[in-house]
């Protein structure tokens, strides 16, 4: 747990320093000014700020998550002929079935909770992972299904849309924060402007506290988004695999959720599945029990 936090917040950093450096860049290029101060709100200026800002951080994310993923998880890379040979076969077919050109890495991770995903940053730069549980505890159709489902991710670049997704949210959250920001030290400073505001520090403060709470509030548009990715992906394993075989794997998912008694199971990021709660909206994955229904109305 504090390996995984710690490697949370070094990747926070990293895109605070590299957002830093892109929005100075993009100013000095650009001859931008302020974007706001005592005359009021330059609102292109700071639109473009936040806009820079919120997607460079969303798509450094996106460009080191294969590293990310491979360090939190512990992932070992597969080789064709190597230990689990089989499972890099089964991807890679299942890859070609879907239409891409260069193959993914394949990998495996220890873990006990039945788990898969898929990461990278781009359809032909991915990386499709799975635990030994998952492994240990599946049929070679549900593997098979679960396989399909991570492989349509990719397929459908997945990891690219919500990039560019939360990126949005991310500039719109951040401009909003400055502008009731800004509100705020006006209010402080008084009309005749002899009231001292916020100052830097308060300010700062201010602005961070409400990019938490509007990134909140804004967190129910990107977890729809993602909850919507995941039908598709089971929608593309039943192309891919068959839909029996996604119906089956989720079928074995259910059954190993409901024997789990471990919270942290049902709120990691990268999981195939999460369970279901009053926290739905907040959720990135539907209940497995949506899932299957919607896979059973397929026509195929």
């Amino acid at each position: 747990m504090f390996k995984r936090v710690g490697l949370f917040i070094l990747v926070n950093i990293c895109v605070m320093v590299v957002g830093s450096f892109m929005i100075s860049l993009i100013m000095k290029v650009f001859g931008l000014g302020p974007s706001y101060g005592p005359s009021g709100i330059n609102y292109g200026s700071l639109m473009t700020i936040c806009l820079v800002w919120g997607m460079a951080g969303s798509f450094v994310s996106l460009f080191i998550s294969k590293w990310m993923a491979k360090t939190m998880y512990g992932v070992q890379v597969l080789e064709t002929h190597g230990p689990y040979g089989s499972l890099v076969q089964k991807v890679h077919m299942l890859s070609k079935r879907a239409g891409i050109s260069k193959m993914p890495e394949v990998g495996i991770y220890d873990s006990p909770e039945a788990n898969a995903f898929a990461t990278g940053a781009s359809k032909n730069n991915s990386l499709v992972a799975v635990s030994t549980g998952l492994m240990n505890q599946m049929s070679d159709d549900e593997l098979e299904g679960v396989l399909a489902h991570e492989v349509a991710h990719v397929a459908n670049g997945d990891m690219v849309t919500m990039a560019l997704v939360q990126g949005v949210v991310n500039a719109f959250v951040m401009f909003f924060a400055r502008i009731v920001t800004f509100a705020i030290d006006n209010f402080l400073r008084g009309d005749d402007e002899e009231g001292s505001g916020l100052g830097f520090f308060a300010s700062m403060f201010v602005n961070m506290a409400l990019q938490v709470i509007f990134g909140i509030l804004a967190a129910p548009i990107v977890m729809g988004f993602s909850r919507w990715r995941e039908y598709r992906a089971d929608a593309g394993s039943a192309q891919l695999a068959g839909k029996e075989k996604m119906i089956a794997a989720l079928e074995a998912l259910k059954r190993n959720y409901n024997q789990l008694g471990d919270a942290e199971s049902s709120v990691k990021a990268m999981q195939i599945s999460s369970k279901e709660s009053f926290m739905e909206l907040f959720s990135s994955h539907p209940p497995l029990e949506k899932r299957i229904q919607a896979l059973k109305k397929l026509s195929r």
